[in-house]
């Protein structure tokens, strides 16, 4: 079962964002039983750290430090950058290092 852009889970922010916040709520229920369901590793994080598949506790951590990200929230992010950054054709430089 795949869970990222989850038609389910994709409504469910529809439905909140019109008002809705009960049966979005009530929907985000179902997909949270069916992922636990499932019995799937849902965990895309190539490393074999302790907190694999132990999405609370790894984010907490990668707070705690703020040095990157969690491995499965970096796709999300690189999709929101591209879509900004099409908004100037993709013409971002960074300024040049001073020496």
């Amino acid at each position: 079962m795949a869970i990222d852009k989850h038609p389910m889970e994709c409504r469910a922010m529809d439905l909140f964002k019109q008002g809705e916040g009960e049966k979005a709520s009530k929907l985000q229920d179902e997909f949270l039983a069916m992922v636990k369901e499932s019995g799937e590793d849902h965990c895309p994080c190539p490393s074999t750290c302790k907190f694999h598949g132990k999405c609370v506790q790894c984010v907490i951590l990668h707070r705690g430090h703020g040095d990157h990200l969690p491995y499965c929230m970096r796709q999300m992010l690189n999709e929101r950058i591209e879509t900004l950054s099409a908004l100037s054709e993709h013409s971002f430089e960074p300024p040049p290092r001073w020496h």
